[in-house]
């Protein structure tokens, strides 16, 4: 709202007073002094309490200070007698952007688009906003409208390349990073870097990926997404070694992290490390209940040829989640290196009967029956 236009104070003192007003809280709202602001505002709407300039004044400084509910009446205040106020209408917008309120925000900016359908700013806002409530058709139309007025707006190339991402089309999401990299050689945006590491990590083009998250990290060698697409890479490409150095280098910055404390447990499990991988997967446990922890357990006994224990822990891992497959397959594992293979057929039918076609169900039970 710095740009708001003050009224001609005209020969009337009380006009006068308010304009006066009118400009300082603006001005203090500019120089981040809120309190002070907001009593400039507050003497305005003492005198006149339907000012829309003190009503989107009072609106733009709770709104900075993160009070979204109450910006949103004094917004609602003012287009209630100055219908159509743009700059209601924008914090308005902004604010159930803030509550995730983003069918009613889309809602306010399409009126405010009324007003001003070349807005930039507004369009990538609604564009977002229809990328939130996972609207694909509508936020990537109002996206390539912005790039139809300017065509290298970074906000709509990144917001299409998350779009993209999010609907799991990831060489399209790659085609929009990669065009944010190309303007931005010199001082590209760690999260590009990272973006286009995770693209590649979703195509299991995980060679490519390494490239872009070593990138992001001489950039700032403690950045979480590139740790973890690093660790994730080598997991893909099956050099656990790797893999558990960036595990181990999140774990010195969030050693509760359970989730990365399970994918460690998973590495030193691979490379036979079953003592460091169950030392991994209880301190998850000890955090709060990890299915994945439960499981690697469950291998790792399957591996040291504990099998009625692997066993015990896959049955009631199925109990709580009948529908994962993983748990069948290891299940049935644990039967054949016991050699009961008829048990093996049966648990993998146990899958079957609940009527969900699975490709790694089916080749395994014919390859015991075979």
């Amino acid at each position: 709202m710095s740009d708001v236009l003050i009224p001609f104070a005209g020969e009337n003192p009380e006009i006068t007073e308010i304009s006066e007003l009118s400009k300082k809280g603006y001005q203090l709202l500019k120089e981040n002094k809120i309190a002070e602001a907001m009593e400039c505002f507050s003497k305005i709407l003492t005198v006149d309490e339907n000012n829309n300039y003190a009503l989107v004044g009072m609106g733009d400084a709770v709104r900075k200070r993160g009070i979204f509910r109450d910006a949103v009446e004094y917004y609602r205040r003012c287009l209630v007698h100055h219908p159509g106020n743009n700059y209601a209408l924008f914090g308005l917008a902004d604010c159930y952007k803030a509550l995730n309120q983003f069918h009613k925000a889309i809602e306010i900016w399409e009126q405010y688009l009324l007003h001003d359908d070349k807005n930039i700013t507004v369009l990538t806002r609604v564009a977002d906003a229809y990328r939130k409530i996972r609207d694909f058709k509508h936020s990537k139309a109002v996206y390539l409208r912005v790039l139809e007025m300017e065509e290298q707006n970074p906000y709509a190339i990144i917001g299409l390349g998350h779009l993209h991402y999010d609907f799991k089309e990831y060489r399209d999401a790659l085609f929009y990073w990669e065009k944010m990299l190309q303007a931005n050689k010199e001082n590209v945006d760690i999260r590009v870097l990272t973006s286009i590491g995770n693209c590649h990590r979703k195509l299991k083009t995980f060679k490519e990926g390494i490239g872009y998250f070593e990138k992001a990290l001489q950039r700032d060698n403690c950045n979480f997404y590139a740790l973890f697409g690093l660790a994730d890479c080598y997991r893909g490409l099956n050099q656990q070694n790797r893999s558990l150095e960036y595990w181990n280098r999140i774990l010195e910055q969030d050693p509760r992290n359970k989730v990365i404390l399970t994918r460690a447990g998973d590495a030193y499990r691979n490379l036979s490390e079953f003592d460091m991988a169950v030392d991994y997967y209880r301190r998850a446990l000890n955090i709060e209940f990890d299915t994945y922890a439960v499981l690697g357990l469950a291998v790792v006994a399957k591996g040291q040829g504990k099998f009625d224990e692997a066993i015990e822990s896959l049955r009631r891992l199925i109990q709580q989640d009948p529908k994962n497959y993983r748990f069948y397959l290891e299940l049935a594992d644990c039967y054949v290196k016991r050699g009961e293979k008829t048990k093996a057929v049966e648990v993998l039918g146990d899958f079957q009967k609940l009527g969900i076609r699975n490709t790694f169900i089916i080749d395994q039970l014919e390859k015991l029956k075979s």
